[in-house]
């Protein structure tokens, strides 16, 4: 994902300030999907508004300015969501990153890891829960895909949860196995 096409899709949802913008990606945007702040939001606004993919709107108090996709904008937004991803598309994961990391740890401190992993999931999955099951059956329009993003990422807590406790069996085998091994001392 891209910032640019971040931006594109909620100025589809209906036009927003920079400063309505950055409050996006305070809120669960940021959280769950993609981080931005103000000091990248509004050059990539200019950005969009030179390649004529936004337009300002509506200009307020104080510079504030409205943008609303434009047609090209669109285009290019549904282009960017009907590809698939490139394979050479760079991943930055930190997660999975530790992971591959984790055997430079000692088994109780990949142990810890592992735990606060299952158990920082199984709350996060639980807040998702909450949101979807007060948010109701999935609706059309903006609200619904919403929900279907809180969906996606409560069954990836949920996907990561389960690895993790996989994971700590693992090392629970490993550990038994290890000691079953050792020759017994007299």
């Amino acid at each position: 994902m891209s910032l640019p096409h971040a931006l594109l899709g909620l100025l589809a949802v209906r036009p927003r300030s920079g400063y309505e913008l950055t409050k996006a990606f305070e809120g669960d945007l940021g959280r769950y999907a993609w981080q931005a702040g103000h000091t990248s939001i509004y050059p990539e606004l200019g950005r969009l508004a030179e390649q004529g993919l936004v337009e300002v709107t509506h200009e307020g108090a104080r510079g504030s300015r409205t943008y609303a996709v434009t047609e090209a904008g669109r285009d290019e937004l549904r282009t960017w969501l009907l590809s698939p991803p490139g394979r050479g598309a760079r991943v930055r994961n930190e997660q999975v990153l530790r992971m591959f990391l984790l055997s430079a740890l000692d088994p109780a401190d990949a142990r810890a890891v592992l735990e606060r992993i299952a158990a920082g999931t199984a709350h996060e999955a639980a807040e998702l829960r909450q949101i979807r099951d007060e948010a109701g059956p999935v609706r059309p329009g903006p609200d619904g895909f919403g929900q279907l993003a809180a969906e996606y990422g409560l069954r990836q807590y949920e996907a990561v949860h389960g690895w993790a406790l996989w994971a700590l069996a693992q090392l629970d085998a490993s550990e038994t196995a290890a000691k079953t091994a050792e020759p017994a001392h007299p």
